[in-house]
């Protein structure tokens, strides 16, 4: 079976076939960086991630392109809040996205590009459409004209343009000649940056951005384009008409993920609550917060609670659990190992992760028999299949990234514990089981779980 997946365009399920054999290139809408992220940002990188990874596995070189909006409204506005450069609130967010892909395991991007410089492109950009005839310049902005793509407008959505809301991108509507023609260049006010144009100083309109840097990087037209079910309208419908009207064929398909919820309501700034990553990593180890945004299929909504988040830390441990155990008998793992068919199944119907966790969780429960069974054959294939599926996934608790969690203390941690150990050993040697089993209690109490093995006690630090 190939790679389906659904596509937002066409409103089903679609085998994915690309521009160039060989070769699949993707566009993510990557962060605006008014502020810090929280879960509901990162969800996306994470689902795009595993995408992508799962690309590569099938044996396709990656193009990954994620942009960076560092210029908007929203970051304008937060600069005039704190009475700092626009450009001092950007960087520091996009820092702490930056350092929240990275504690989250997901691979850097092919290319990271910044909207601020590429401001040129979208000079080029405009100039095509106002050639065609689909933009105009008005009070020093220029808008999208969107009677001018009347038939085509709305595709994404689904709706007709007479039903659409104004674009409420101005302070002045009266120079629109339609409410929802949509700015592709916003005119200088006071206090905010600019930059020169045929049209007069200014900064670039939000849609336009996106349309300049994924052709830029990616080509006239790519394969995929990528960002959370929020951004479908008008942000992703705004794309499509400037870049097509301009003449590009854009993107082939187009990807949504769902949205993070607290009870019924998205989580976002703006409503209080958000739960930013340095915080919701003191709850729960990063690849545990991993393994909890990509469980859930991509298209689905997360309603986030404290107890689920903890459900899913337990449910990845006990992955990690035959995995350490039976690398301390497994010492070489076979890389090239074929994944279960079943896995590869779930992940090509429509990026199936439930399904694919499903299948891991199985191979863990066979190999936890295996390793009862002291079949060492069986185990090293087990152990070698769930590597296999976690790497896809991101979540190999041998790779580098998440074996080095905790680098700085575990010299310490490991010091310390093999003191405690000794003491139960010989507590256990002069018949103390009393005193041994108290060791084992204040051990657990701290978080640190003693397993006895055939091969000796080992341990395991528990969140």
């Amino acid at each position: 079976m190939s790679l389906h997946f659904y596509d937002t365009a066409t409103r089903g399920i679609r085998e994915f076939v690309p521009l160039e054999a060989g070769r699949a290139s993707i566009y993510l809408c990557g962060a605006t960086v008014q502020a810090p992220p929280h879960i509901g940002h990162i969800r996306s990188g994470i689902n795009f991630d595993v995408l992508r990874r799962w690309l590569m596995r099938s044996g396709y070189e990656v193009t990954f392109c994620r942009n960076v909006t560092d210029i908007d409204d929203k970051i304008i506005q937060v600069s005039a809040e704190e009475g700092v450069p626009w450009f001092v609130v950007a960087e520091r967010n996009q820092r702490a996205f930056t350092w929240a892909y990275d504690t989250l395991g997901c691979l850097p991007p092919t290319v990271e590009p910044r909207a601020t410089g590429h401001v040129p492109e979208m000079i080029v950009l405009i100039q095509r459409l106002m050639e065609r005839g689909h933009a105009y310049a008005a009070g020093g902005d220029v808008y999208f004209d969107v009677r001018s793509w009347e038939d085509e407008y709305g595709s994404l959505s689904n709706q007709k343009l007479d039903n659409m809301r104004a674009a409420a991108d101005t302070d002045d509507e009266s120079c629109k000649r339609d409410p929802r023609d949509f700015a592709l260049w916003k005119g200088e006010k006071p206090g905010e940056p600019t930059w020169p144009t045929p049209w007069g100083p200014g900064r670039p309109g939000w849609h336009l951005e996106c349309s300049a840097m994924a052709t830029k990087y990616l080509g006239p037209t790519f394969d995929i384009h990528g960002g959370g079910i929020d951004l479908i309208f008008p942000h992703h419908e705004n794309e499509i008409a400037q870049s097509q009207a301009a003449g590009d064929g854009f993107a082939r398909y187009w990807m949504h993920n769902g949205l993070v919820k607290i009870g019924a309501e998205k989580m976002s700034k703006s409503l209080g609550n958000s739960l930013l990553i340095p915080e919701i990593v003191q709850k729960v180890r990063p690849v545990e917060l991993r393994y909890y945004l990509a469980a859930p299929h991509y298209r689905s909504a997360i309603d986030y609670s404290e107890e689920a988040l903890l459900e899913a830390a337990a449910a990845y441990q006990r992955i990690e659990g035959f995995v350490t155990r039976a690398a301390e008998v497994i010492h070489d793992v076979d890389a090239d190992a074929p994944l279960p068919q079943a896995f590869a199944d779930a992940l090509n119907d429509d990026l199936g992760t439930p399904q694919a966790l499903a299948v891991v969780h199985e191979v863990v429960r066979e190999g936890n028999v295996a390793l009862a069974k002291g079949d060492k054959e069986a185990v090293a294939r087990l152990l070698a299949e769930t590597q296999n599926m976690l790497d896809v996934l991101g979540l190999d608790p041998r790779s580098p990234q998440w074996r080095s969690e905790g680098s700085d203390l575990k010299p310490v941690v490991d010091a310390l514990v093999e003191v405690a150990l000794e003491q139960r050993k010989a507590a256990r040697a002069r018949k103390d089981y009393a005193a041994a089993d108290a060791i084992r209690d204040q051990l657990a109490q701290a978080g640190i779980t003693v397993e006895d093995t055939p091969h000796g006690p080992r341990w395991e630090l528990r969140r």
